[in-house]
């Protein structure tokens, strides 16, 4: 055997090590673990309602992401959820003077309150951005701007369900 081969193989066999050593790190966050109910701890999730077309679409999608079950366990948290939304024009047509595009963001910030009341257990908040075409049919207009408002709730949705497991996960 040459160098090179050899030292192939060594590079080889460290990179086996590596990965074999990294791979008990990974531990993937709704895998059953011992002493955690993290499913359960999800669907015993009681979200307050969110006020306004926008407040309806970020908690039903929020339901059926923490508990798509339709079980209803007894709650053990409440989450509340504040959102502002924010709407610009992203471009705008030379000849015309109308615009063809715009961006809707939406900042949501969420408390998990145990539900016998107290200190929060966990806050923060998250943040999407939707852009949509606009054209000259205000209807579909109305309609791209709702489907906008959609999009954005089901990312907030996902962000906020994977900021709650992974807190619940660790305490």
């Amino acid at each position: 055997m040459d160098r090179s081969s050899v030292r192939a193989a060594l590079r080889g066999a460290a990179a086996l090590c590596l990965v074999l050593a990294l791979g008990g790190c990974f531990r993937p966050i709704y895998a059953p673990q011992a002493g955690s109910d993290l499913r359960g701890d999800m669907q015993s999730i009681a979200i307050d309602p969110v006020q306004g077309r926008f407040g309806h679409y970020l908690t039903e999608e929020l339901r059926f992401l923490l508990n798509g079950s339709g079980d209803q366990p007894t709650p053990k948290y409440r989450l509340a959820i504040t959102f502002t939304q924010a709407g610009q024009t992203a471009l705008v047509d030379t000849v015309t003077g109308r615009a063809t595009a715009n961006s809707l963001s939406v900042r949501a910030d969420y408390k998990l309150l145990p539900i016998t009341g107290g200190a929060p257990v966990t806050e923060g908040y998250v943040i999407s951005l939707a852009d949509y075409d606009r054209g000259s049919n205000r209807f579909a207009n109305v309609r791209a701007a709702r489907d906008a408002e959609i999009r954005n709730a089901k990312t907030l949705a996902d962000q906020i369900r994977t900021r709650l497991a992974t807190m619940l996960l660790a305490h």
